[in-house]
């Protein structure tokens, strides 16, 4: 290909929303406050996915003058933001549990859920009992849905087996939708979700530092898995503090980012841990101190805030103004998961707006490029800048907060999504305001 021909060019868009433009890793309170936004923009994204151009379009109306385009897009009218990033999910997973959230409805706890057979351990029941098709079927579908509502790069973590062979079975189902999906995936083994029934924690914790990590060890190795981070749920009940060090350093030390729960029920100084560890992130956070938020913020310890989980839980929304006005790195997941049945960041962003009292700048910062940098990728997403990956997604309004004040009506407003500068879903029924 000649250097003047190029996969796509989104031209006339009355805002491309850039996010940041100068490559920072991650934004805090001021810069999430003051995002760098094009009015009347274009972009252009080249044959190997990457960014080329980005600015007024005037200028790249000019200065790419007689280039070729595979496909041009005409986005007058619309505006254009960096592709959304969902920090935490559980996707992959058989047997719903719509007979719980009427549980739920009538007072019944999470903990109360899970002790009477239901929660994880009725989820892990099914996905054991599941085939890898079967789990491959209902990963897709969903991830499918997400890339719909905007979401380009997702993290997926395994967690509903418990043991090897169906945690294995869970990495390789993660891999399998990487390699047939143009959604971004950052896998995570979640081994450590629960302890399984007739298991001790301590037995729990040896079988998986002795037995489980060592063998996604030599299949990452082998190239047969692709494994990015590694996930404990530190919680009374569940994996105490000294257990949830053990594996997490045993993850480090494979070479996997930690990326944990934390926090979420009980103080379980578990903040404190991931700042010790150099933590990538730690998720929930509902209970998390004041000493935990400072902890976090001087280790760059980015904080994954799940509002639906709060939302649904009928749970405290985590302090998210606390731990920016700390300096701590928020970011946003929509922790889809059968307990929390949300695909949409949107819906997400505007649940964080209302819940936790961030502004919409914040919230699409934090689910942006906050969210890739809790991924280890905001080198390559999460901002429109040169050199990082085409993802895009185009909104049929004049002004990009619709997506976030609009609730659920994402549906309605997204009329592309673009993944490497390909368009993986044009919506042709969108609605003009």
């Amino acid at each position: 290909m000649s250097a003047s021909s190029f996969r796509l060019l989104v031209k006339n868009a009355t805002q491309v929303v850039l996010v940041c433009r100068n490559g920072e890793e991650y934004l805090t309170r001021d810069g999430m406050q003051t995002l760098a936004v094009v009015q009347n923009g274009s972009v252009l994204i080249g044959h190997d996915g990457l960014i080329k151009a980005v600015g007024p379009a005037d200028i790249i109306e000019f200065q790419f003058k007689g280039a070729k385009f595979d496909n041009v897009l005409d986005a007058s009218g619309m505006c254009v933001i960096p592709g959304l990033v969902d920090a935490h999910t559980h996707p992959v997973w058989a047997g719903d549990r719509v007979h719980e959230f009427a549980m739920k409805l009538a007072g019944a706890t999470y903990m109360e859920v899970h002790e009477a057979g239901g929660g994880i351990h009725f989820t892990v029941a099914h996905t054991r009992s599941a085939t890898e098709r079967q789990l491959l079927d209902g990963l897709q579908s969903r991830l499918e849905r997400m890339m719909r509502a905007g979401t380009t790069l997702v993290e997926c973590k395994s967690g509903y087996g418990l043991e090897l062979d169906t945690e294995l079975k869970m990495l390789r189902v993660i891999n399998s939708a990487r390699n047939s999906l143009p959604i971004g995936i950052s896998a995570t083994y979640c081994g450590a979700h629960a302890v399984p029934k007739g298991k001790t924690m301590e037995e729990a914790t040896q079988d998986i530092v002795a037995v489980q990590l060592p063998k996604i060890k030599t299949q990452i190795a082998s190239g047969e898995l692709q494994v990015d981070n590694i996930d404990v749920f530190c919680e009374k009940g569940v994996f105490d503090l000294n257990s949830t060090r053990c594996i997490l350093k045993a993850g480090k030390y494979m070479g996997l980012n930690i990326n944990f729960h934390g926090d979420e029920l009980h103080p379980m100084n578990s903040a404190h841990l991931g700042a010790e560890l150099g933590a990538l992130a730690i998720s929930h956070l509902e209970e998390v101190t004041d000493d935990g938020i400072a902890a976090m913020a001087k280790a760059k310890t980015s904080a994954v805030l799940l509002p639906t989980t709060a939302y649904i839980l009928r749970l405290s929304p985590p302090r998210a103004r606390d731990m920016l006005d700390a300096g701590v790195i928020v970011a946003l997941g929509s922790d889809f998961n059968p307990n929390a049945y949300c695909c949409s960041m949107p819906m997400v962003m505007h649940l964080a707006c209302v819940l936790m009292k961030i502004s919409m700048p914040e919230a699409l910062a934090a689910s942006t490029i906050n969210a890739a940098y809790a991924l280890n990728r905001s080198h390559t997403h999460g901002s429109l800048e040169i050199g990082k990956q085409g993802d895009l997604v185009i909104i049929n309004a004049p002004r990009w907060e619709h997506l976030v004040y609009q609730f659920g009506g994402h549906q309605e407003l997204i009329r592309y999504v673009i993944i490497k500068g390909e368009i993986v879903y044009e919506n042709d029924k969108v609605l003009n305001l």
